[in-house]
C-alpha cells in the first residue's frame, strides 16, 4: 500500500514552494497562539489564505497520524470495511488522507468546512493523489449533515461553545449508518470534551469501540485524562515552520470512536501509558473491561504472554487479537 503520508508531505512542499519560509512560521505562531486559548471562536479561525497554508503545513501531518491511529485500533476492535465517510470541520482533508489509508477502496469521502480557501487548498493538495473520490463542501454549524458509514469530528470542538459541541455530536450521530470518530488534542481539556461526547453518544444509545474497553464511567477522570501519542516524521518545511530541529514529533490525542451496538466478542483492554519494559517483566498501564483502571505485569515466565507484551505500544489492545 502506498504511503499516503508522504504523499501528502511531498504535496503540502509543492504548495509551499514560492511562499516564503519567515511568514509561514510567523503565521503558524499566531495559530498556535489561538488554539492554546481554549475557547469559542467568534469568527472563523482560519480567516486569511495564508492563514490556511500555515494551518495544513504544521497540521495536517499530525491530524492525519492522530486520526490513522485511532482507525487502526477501531478496525482491529471489530470496526470492518468502511464505503463512506463525512468529516465535519474537516479543513483541508487531513482526515479524508488518514481515512484513504486504512481503507483505499473507499467509494467517497465528503469534506464539510465552513472556510472556502480551506477546502480550495485541500483540493488543490490531492490533485494527481491516488485517494478516492472527494467532494468538499461549504458548510455551517446546524446545517444537515450527509449520511456517511463513518462521520468524523476531528480538533472541532475547542472552537465551539458547549451547546455548539453537543449539537455537532448530535448530528454526526444522526447521520453515521457505522461509526463516530471525535478526536480532540491530549490534554486535560481536551480529554473532558471527549468525555462529553462520550456521555453524548452512551446517552443516545451507541456503544463505545476505541480507545474504552467499556461503557462505564472513566477511571482516569478523577485524577488523570486518557490520551494517546503518535509520531509524525517532520520534513525540512515543517521543521521551518515549526521552529524545530528533531526530524520527528508526537502528536497527543484524546479519542472516542462509538457503534451503534457492540461489535464482536469480550472487549480487549487498552494500554493507555508506554509499557514499561525492563529486563524479564513489562509494566502494563490498563483500562479494563471490569471499569477499573490500574498496573498489570507480565513477566518472562508468562512465556508467549511476555513475548506479546514485549511488542505493545501505547495505544494498543491487550491481550492482542490473534
Amino acid at each position: 500500500m502506498t504511503d499516503l503520508s508522504m504523499t501528502l508531505r511531498e504535496a503540502l512542499e509543492r504548495e509551499a514552494s514560492g511562499t516564503s519560509t519567515v511568514a509561514l512560521a510567523a503565521a503558524v505562531e499566531r495559530l498556535i497562539g489561538r488554539y492554546r486559548a481554549v475557547a469559542p471562536a467568534r469568527d472563523p479561525i482560519l480567516a486569511r489564505p495564508a492563514d490556511v497554508l500555515a494551518y495544513a503545513t504544521y497540521r495536517m501531518p499530525a491530524t492525519y497520524a492522530a486520526v490513522q491511529h485511532a482507525l487502526t485500533q477501531a478496525v482491529a476492535a471489530g470496526l470492518g470495511s468502511i464505503s463512506t465517510v463525512a468529516d465535519l470541520g474537516g479543513g483541508t482533508g487531513a482526515t479524508a488522507w488518514a481515512a484513504a489509508q486504512i481503507w483505499p477502496s473507499l467509494d467517497r469521502v465528503t469534506v464539510l468546512e465552513q472556510v472556502p480557501e480551506a477546502l480550495d487548498l485541500g483540493r488543490r493538495l490531492v490533485s494527481g493523489a491516488d485517494l478516492p473520490p472527494i467532494t468538499w463542501t461549504r458548510w455551517r454549524l446546524g446545517e444537515p449533515v450527509p449520511e456517511a458509514d463513518l462521520v468524523t469530528v476531528s480538533y472541532v470542538l475547542s472552537e465551539l461553545t458547549a451547546q455548539q459541541q453537543a449539537d455537532v455530536v448530535a448530528r454526526a450521530q444522526t447521520s453515521a449508518r457505522r461509526a463516530v470518530l471525535v478526536i480532540e488534542p491530549g490534554t486535560p481539556d481536551g480529554h473532558r470534551r471527549i468525555l462529553a461526547a462520550r456521555s453524548a453518544l452512551l446517552d443516545l444509545g451507541w456503544t463505545p469501540l476505541a480507545p474504552c474497553p467499556h461503557a462505564l464511567a472513566c477511571p482516569l477522570a478523577e485524577r488523570d485524562w486518557c490520551h494517546f501519542s503518535a509520531r509524525v516524521n517532520r520534513s525540512a518545511l515543517h521543521r521551518k515552520v515549526k521552529g524545530g530541529e528533531l526530524s520527528h514529533e508526537d502528536e497527543k490525542f484524546s479519542y472516542i470512536l462509538a457503534v451503534p451496538s457492540a461489535v464482536g466478542g469480550e472487549p480487549a483492554a487498552r494500554v493507555v501509558r508506554h509499557p514499561q519494559k525492563r529486563k524479564g517483566l513489562v509494566e502494563l498501564q490498563l483500562c479494563r473491561p471490569d471499569g477499573s483502571a490500574g498496573r498489570e505485569i507480565v513477566s518472562k515466565r508468562q512465556g508467549p504472554a511476555y513475548k506479546a507484551a514485549r511488542d505493545l505500544e501505547w495505544g494498543d489492545a491487550w491481550p492482542p487479537a490473534d
